[in-house]
């Protein structure tokens, strides 16, 4: 799996995430001050969703101050849902509910431990169709392309 990962600043929540995402194997796109690059928290999640849009990624996990920004910005991006998640139990419903894509974390609110188990819980946790969440899925993509086409 390829993983698109982005945060606006550099931090040791940061170092220690990708240490345990290199660790897990999976193959990373690393954009903003996680790759030595300058940019805003909309930069940094711009391109975390335009990798995923583009194929070149399966999921990302975006970082800023309170995780409000990046899922603001990633959600603009047609395709992307982006989920703000601050427990794992909240990560586990964004996927199973939700099939979100990007996994969205405070930069201030989230101690190691906690990524450490939403991390678990975003990763072994897959979308489970069903009519009502699929019917759900169908109005959001509608809703997408309600406003592109305006």
């Amino acid at each position: 799996m390829v993983l698109a990962i982005g945060a606006d600043e550099k931090t040791a929540l940061t170092d220690n995430l990708l240490s345990k995402l290199k660790a897990i194997r999976y193959e990373l796109l690393v954009f903003g001050p996680l790759a030595g690059q300058a940019g805003t928290w909309v930069d940094v999640a711009r391109k975390v969703a335009e990798s995923i849009k583009a194929g070149q990624a399966d999921e990302g996990i975006l970082l800023c101050w309170t995780g409000t920004g990046v899922s603001i910005a990633a959600n603009k991006v047609p395709g992307i849902r982006a989920a703000l998640c601050g427990d794992a139990e909240t990560a586990r419903g964004a996927r199973l509910w939700n099939d979100a894509n990007v996994l969205c974390l405070s930069l201030r609110k989230t101690s190691e431990a906690i990524a450490t188990e939403i991390i678990d819980a975003w990763f072994s946790t897959a979308y489970e169709p069903n009519p009502d969440d699929d019917a759900c899925l169908r109005a959001l993509s509608a809703l997408e392309t309600a406003y592109a086409s305006r």
